[in-house]
């Protein structure tokens, strides 16, 4: 197979091996229950990459979406049970808030020149501490019965969880790819410089991609909450990596400006599946972490050997 053959179709190749693999492995695998499950189970990482790959395609990163994640779980918790606020204002105020995370991120990036990734990793660390405060490391429970809908209803025999993942993934096309937008996120992550001379404000759009994958991280957040039914102030560790392996999977690079958010969503279908397989094969935790890490660096180095070949 050719180099291009394999950077246009590889993505989808290894989707289906590994379907192959885990449906002759485990005869459960390819069952209309399992596999209904397995979207289920995607759909909060799914929602969020659809805002990360926003944040990436400008040159950027958002490390702190596993703590944000944490942090709307237990805001929207404790004010539907300590504050007794109605759902639908407990999930309005934890959205707001959610979309500030993302200002804040964006402020440092932008009015203080730090690097992303040194500011996301700082904020990251900052939130997890707050989790944990207005928690106090318990977890929180008591819902109104209504809320269970959110995170385990269905409209036929669709979760809602997957139906809101494919309606943002609707969205997140038609503004990358509909829009003025969109052209000028590519416009910043492929040349910069050359796209702030144009006029464009750079400065504001990484405001709002910042705020977009924080708004939907913050989603992302209060769907996992509606699905297990408790706050809890750790749901969100290492959730960052699986959902930059998923963007950065899907084809898009980590160097911003080159992807499609249709690749994403084939990364976001093979950490699913790949996480899926790995428990009906009674693979231990432990070892699909370090399964899971291989495949972020061979997704990475993969990139890289990319960007270099098409700049030689």
């Amino acid at each position: 197979m050719s180099y291009d053959a394999i950077r246009k179709y590889g993505i989808a190749i290894i989707l289906i091996l590994l379907i192959i693999i885990f449906a002759i492995s485990s005869p459960v695998f390819f069952t209309i229950e399992n596999l209904f499950n397995v979207l289920r189970q995607i759909s909060m990482l799914g929602i969020s990459a659809v805002g990360m790959i926003f944040v990436i395609l400008t040159g950027g990163i958002d490390l702190s979406v596993g703590s944000l994640m944490s942090l709307a779980n237990v805001i929207c918790a404790k004010l539907m049970v300590e504050s007794g606020l109605p759902p639908l204002l407990a999930i309005s105020i934890t959205l707001l808030i959610s979309c500030i995370v993302g200002i804040v991120n964006a402020f440092f990036i932008n009015e203080m020149d730090i690097p992303p990734l040194i500011t996301t990793l700082g904020t990251m660390t900052i939130i997890r501490g707050l989790s944990y405060v207005l928690s106090g490391g318990r977890h929180i429970w008591g819902f109104p019965e209504g809320f269970k809908l959110l995170g385990q209803g269905h409209i036929g025999i669709i979760p809602i969880p997957v139906i809101i993942m494919f309606l943002i993934f609707i969205v997140g096309w038609i503004i990358l790819y509909k829009t003025t937008y969109g052209r000028r996120i590519y416009g910043i992550g492929g040349n910069e410089e050359a796209t702030r001379l144009s006029g464009i404000n750079i400065k504001k759009i990484k405001y709002l991609v910042y705020m977009s994958c924080s708004l939907l991280t913050g989603l992302a957040g209060i769907i996992m909450l509606s699905r297990l039914n408790t706050g809890q102030p750790k749901i969100g560790g290492g959730y960052e990596l699986e959902v930059v392996t998923a963007v950065v999977l899907g084809g898009v690079s980590i160097f911003g400006g080159v992807g499609k958010l249709s690749g994403v969503l084939f990364g976001v279908l093979i950490i699913g599946i790949l996480s899926n397989g790995m428990i009906l094969l009674n693979i231990m935790d432990y070892y699909q972490q370090i399964i899971l890490g291989l495949v972020l660096l061979a997704a990475v180095g993969f990139d890289n050997k990319i960007s270099k070949r098409d700049i030689g």
